[in-house]
Formats: C-alpha cells, structure tokens, sequence
C-alpha cells in the first residue's frame, strides 16, 4: 500500500537500504566573477526585445552556477524527435508551466544526427533559434548541450566545425547561459578523450564567454568527475556536470564526493530524479527534497530534475534503447496527460524559495491517496502494513499491521528517511502514536543509521506497545547521529502480533 515492491533482503539485523534510481543509459580554476551574475527580466509576451549588455564568462558562469534549471522533451517527442517533430505551441505551453515553477533556465540536447552533420541544415538551426526565443518569452534562458547519441570520435574537425556552427550564432546572446560539449561523457574511452581535446579549444575561440561543460553519469560518478579534470588539464572546462541518480537518503555524502573530485573546479547537479515506474509518486517527490536540501547544505546552487513530463508511448525513438526500458517514461514532474504529480509541488516550493520540510512531503499522517505515499516497506513477506480507516487517531488514515511474524533479519515494518540530510553528532527526535487490540510480540518504533557506503549502524527504538488492547499511546526516540552516519530511516515496526496495531501522526526532526 505505502511503497515500492522487490525491495532487497537485507543482511543480519539489517534494514534494507532504500533503492537507488534508475536513469538513462580540466578546467582553469574560476575566481569570483567581479560583477554581479547577469539578471535578464521577464519579458512579457507582447512586449519587444528587451536589449541587453554582452555577456562575460564570469556572469554566465555565475548565473550557471545558481541556475534553476528544468531537463526538457516534449511529453509527445522526445530526445532527437523533438527536433524531427518541432512544435512551437507545444513548447511554449510547456515552458509556460516550467516557468511557473520558478524555473529560470530550460536545458536542451542537440543532436548531430538530427540538426545536420557536419553542417547543420538550415531549417534546424532556425528550429533552434525558435527555441530559444520561446524560452526567452517565459523569461528562461538556455543550457545547450551537444553530441549526444555520439561516437564519431575519429573526426575532430568536422565535429568542432558542426559545434561552432550551433553556437557561434549565441556567442554573445545573453539568452544562452552555457554549452556542454557531451551529455554523460565516458572518460574511460580514450578515443572520446582524444576527440574533446581538440574540441574544446575550437568551441572556446568560436564563444569565448561561453562556460564549457561535460556531464558524467550517475554510474560513471565521481570517480568520472575526477578523470575528466585530470585528462583535461590542458584544454580545461568551466565547470563540472553531476548527473545525481544514487540514494537520495545519502544525497549530502554523495555531492560531498563529487565536489571532492571535481575540486577545485565548481560542478552543478544537471540532472537528477525517480522514475514513477519504479517508486512511487510520492517517493519520487520525497527522492527531490532530499536532493534539494543535501546540495543546500553542499553549498550547490543549481540542481535540474530531469524531466519536465513523463512520456506518452512512442514519444522516444524506436531507434533508441532508451526506448525500451519503461522507466524512462516516468521521470516527470507532470504526468504525460498534463496532470502535476507531487513532485512538482516540491520543485515549486524550493524555487519559490520556501522551505521544504519532512512534514509536507513525507505523508506522517498517512493522508496520501494510495500510491502517493513515501512509505516503502521492509520484510514485509512477514507481515505487510496497510493502508487503514477502520482506526485513525487524526485525520481518516493510519497505517495497520495484523498477525504478522518475524524473522532473522528483525521485524516487518513500514520505513521513511528524512528529508533534513544526516550528518554525524546531530541530534534527532521521533515519535508516533500507537494503539493496539489484542497485541502480541513486538510493535515499536526505531531509527536505523547507515554510513556512506550503506553499512549498518545500530540503531534506536522505543518502548514497545503494551500487550493487549491499548489506547492510543505515543512512542518516542531521542538520539544523536553517530560517527560516519550519512543516513537514517525511521522504521514503524510489528512482529510476532496476532493481533492489531495502528501508527499515527508521525513527527521526525
């Protein structure tokens, strides 16, 4: 009722780490830019151009940096059939919404393939142009990033006269912020390395203001940011790309990482998010808060959930493998029929520049609709908590375990994570409300510590439910983070229970 199922048995005593996402299969030191990051007004739809100063590396790089950017498709045609199937109205409909987000600036993948190679055609580069003057109507600026779908390493020359070619026309124009070279670079691949090594200095002559980027996957990591600063010394980036689809509960340790990797150079998280096709809707908002508040903690500024809609079918090329894997549909704030999912509420909040909290996303009161809730559960072969309102203590719902068993890895339970990211030495408090008919074994609550690497350890719980029939009761945990704790889960327990046991109004902090 609450979460995701398959979830993996855990070890001895134990809890099951949450399940990491799944997602799509150097640089000269920058110093503090003397000028304040270049703000472009909103213009209205009526109103004309509005003339701005050229831009400099340093204020587009500062505006990079503390971007708040949305990964954009149209839900109907994505990657290159975007482009193959242009629509403006479209388009601009989605921006409209992205921008009502708080979004600031909208990122966009180029494709050789599609726009054109080694020249690209003229009817693309006016679909580009189109592109970035819609956005710019919605008072967005623009992230470009070029070759993905890409191997063709072997030819340098015609790929840094096809990347000009793109660029040269935004070279001064304040409506594009940055361009990245390849989307999820392979810095294992010596040819790749090779071949951006010559790209990088034609792109720089050609958009001498223009921060130069690459990505690196989720599964390349940290260990890729590190071999691109060091392969790249001598034609360096502006910036490092992070593309972040680990364990949002160690969200915090994971971007720590990263920086260190990519150190001194300042990287930004370029994409980020769950799919709903394997959470649900309600962790995917949560997975976003956490994300969110780790990379405010991290002192990153820009962090870009991917994507904006969930795709309808046939909206990715058949010719793609990302076509055939179901999960990439689902990444999106809104669903493919337009309609917001929690998560889009959450973006919201923390572009709007409100706070986010683990009593608005993580459902403590269990008042969600079924399947919006962040509560996954754990052993739950030995005992699954449902969704009830035959008992609440507030509200309609609470969550119910009945005659559950237990076993050598620790009682079944129902568990969440904080959206405050853990660090060691914090203190930390739980509670919940418990009532029980006819009560056996053990029914409690307790907190799980997990390090960086997801090792377990110990934990924190409370008193037990009294045995029999009981009133509501409350049940607290007071402890304090312990060293290298990068994570917790607060875990609602019952095992050996013949009876009935509810939990309710749940508080973590």
């Amino acid at each position: 009722m609450f979460a995701q199922t398959g979830v993996a048995s855990a070890a001895a005593k134990k809890p099951a780490p949450a399940p990491a996402a799944t997602k799509k299969p150097t640089v000269t030191p920058p110093t503090k830019p003397a000028t304040k990051p270049v703000v472009k007004p909103t213009p209205s739809k009526a109103a004309g151009p509005v003339k701005e100063a050229a831009p400099t590396l340093a204020n587009r790089l500062a505006a990079v940096r503390t971007a708040k950017t949305i990964n954009y498709y149209p839900s109907n045609a994505g990657w290159s059939a975007m482009w193959t199937h242009f629509d403006a109205v479209k388009i601009e409909a989605d921006l409209t919404k992205a921008a009502a987000l708080g979004a600031d600036t909208v990122r966009v993948i180029v494709f050789p393939t599609a726009f054109g190679y080694p020249t690209p055609k003229a009817d693309y580069a006016t679909k580009l142009s189109k592109f970035v003057s819609i956005a710019d109507g919605e008072g967005l600026s623009v992230k470009l990033t070029l070759f993905d779908w890409w191997a063709g390493y072997s030819d340098a020359a015609g790929s840094a006269a096809w990347a000009k070619a793109v660029l040269a026309p935004y070279a001064n124009d304040p409506r594009v912020l940055s361009a990245e070279l390849q989307n999820e670079f392979d810095p294992t691949d010596a040819d790749a390395v090779a071949w951006v090594r010559k790209l990088i200095p034609g792109v720089r002559a050609a958009v001498p203001t223009m921060p130069l980027t690459l990505s690196v996957s989720g599964t390349t990591g940290q260990a890729g940011l590190t071999r691109i600063r060091t392969a790249l010394a001598g034609t360096p980036l502006d910036y490092l790309d992070f593309h972040f689809y680990g364990n949002s509960e160690r969200a915090l340790a994971e971007i720590r990482k990263a920086q260190a990797a990519a150190a001194p150079y300042p990287i930004v998280i370029g994409e980020t998010g769950l799919s709903t096709a394997t959470g649900s809707e309600g962790e995917q908002a949560a997975y976003l808060a956490r994300v969110f508040e780790a990379a405010k903690v991290a002192g990153i500024g820009s962090v870009a959930p991917w994507t904006l809609s969930d795709f309808s079918a046939g909206a990715i090329p058949a010719n793609s493998a990302v076509s055939k894997i179901p999960a990439q549909y689902k990444f999106g704030l809104y669903r493919a029929d337009g309609s917001a999912k929690p998560a889009a509420a959450v973006v919201k909040t923390y572009w709007t520049g409100q706070a986010i909290t683990s009593a608005s996303v993580l459902d403590l009161g269990f008042e969600a609709a079924a399947g919006n809730s962040p509560w996954r559960p754990y052993l739950a072969e030995d005992g699954a908590a449902v969704r009830a309102r035959d008992t609440a203590r507030t509200g309609t719902w609470s969550a119910k375990f009945s005659g559950t068993n237990r076993s050598d890895t620790g009682l079944p339970s129902v568990r969440t994570a904080p959206v405050t990211p853990v660090q060691p030495g914090q203190k930390w408090h739980a509670e919940a409300w418990a009532k029980g008919q006819n009560v056996t074994g053990t029914s409690e609550i307790a907190l799980s510590w997990f390090d960086a690497g997801d090792k377990w350890l110990g934990q924190a719980s409370s008193k037990p439910v009294p045995a029999g029939t009981s009133g509501w009761t409350r049940l607290t945990v007071d402890t304090t983070a312990p060293a290298g704790a990068a994570s917790v889960q607060l875990h609602l327990k019952s095992g050996d229970n013949k009876g009935a046991v509810w939990f309710d109004d749940v508080t973590l902090s």
